[in-house]
């Protein structure tokens, strides 16, 4: 007999393997709140592992960047929206609700490349500012050369010099529309999109252009962490819903008060 172990009895019986445990047991969902400027507030939800010794799970939480359609936030659902992706980080988390914040915005691939073309010029532009409440923002814009009115030639290739002068009309429009502005108005003007018509505005004398937007915005800084800030933004702002009320003058005597301005 072969001195040394058995590697026969060293081996493990069958069926001794560790039980397969599902890791969702380990885990547990908070619900996502988006700031009060969009119409739909509960956007979804987010899971995590539970809260073992020292490692917490709001911790974990914080900081998560989230993308979703500007469609699925504003009701009624429009395909007009569908192709801005809103980009919302986890500032705060209280109790099992994540308590979102503005982290960016951006477009489709499919809206991007339906807009490029043949025989047209495309002019980009971008510019950092820093708005009011103490966020660093960069914008970046798009827009497209169109052809005149009545025009024969196929192609509208904009000029060297045209394609600078639009592009500083974009970098002096947008600088002026952040650095005057909190980000709060100025994720409502990127949801309005609005400022897309005024570039064109205030750039066809220079040559005709279409299809402007705000392609790509980037928080590149955020202020220090507050909590009053962060609740402004989650906080539904007060409308004036109520009727205008007007006196009627009931007697002859009122309504000859009333004709005079009060003087008999």
């Amino acid at each position: 007999m072969a001195v040394g172990k058995n590697k026969r009895l060293s081996k493990s019986k069958k069926g001794s393997r560790k039980k397969a445990v599902d890791p969702f047991i380990k885990k547990e969902w908070y619900n996502l709140l988006a700031p009060s400027i969009f119409s739909n507030r509960s956007c979804g939800k987010t899971l995590i592992t539970k809260t073992v010794g020292t490692k917490i799970a709001s911790d974990g939480l914080k900081g998560r960047v989230l993308e979703l359609s500007l469609a699925d936030l504003n009701s009624p659902i429009s395909e007009d929206n569908a192709f801005r992706k809103i980009k919302l980080c986890i500032e705060d988390v209280q109790g099992y609700n994540c308590l979102l914040n503005f982290h960016g915005m951006d477009m489709t691939r499919d809206k991007l490349c339906s807009l490029i073309r043949k025989k047209q010029t495309i002019i980009e532009g971008s510019v950092d500012v820093r708005t009011t409440d103490g966020y660093i923002v960069r914008m970046f814009c798009i827009a497209f050369t169109k052809q005149r009115e009545n025009q024969v030639k196929v192609t509208c290739y904009a000029k060297g010099a045209q394609i600078r002068a639009i592009r500083a009309k974009m970098v002096t429009i947008l600088s002026e529309l952040g650095s005057k502005k909190d980000l709060k108005a100025l994720v409502k003007e990127f949801i309005a999109g609005t400022t897309g018509d005024q570039i064109i505005r205030e750039s066809s004398p220079i040559f005709p252009i279409k299809d402007c937007y705000i392609r790509k915005v980037k928080v590149l800084k955020k202020p220090k962490f507050d909590v009053t800030s962060l609740m402004e933004w989650h906080t539904a702002e007060a409308q004036d819903t109520g009727e205008v009320v007007t006196a009627t003058p009931e007697t002859p005597e009122e309504m000859l008060v009333a004709g005079s301005g009060g003087r008999l």
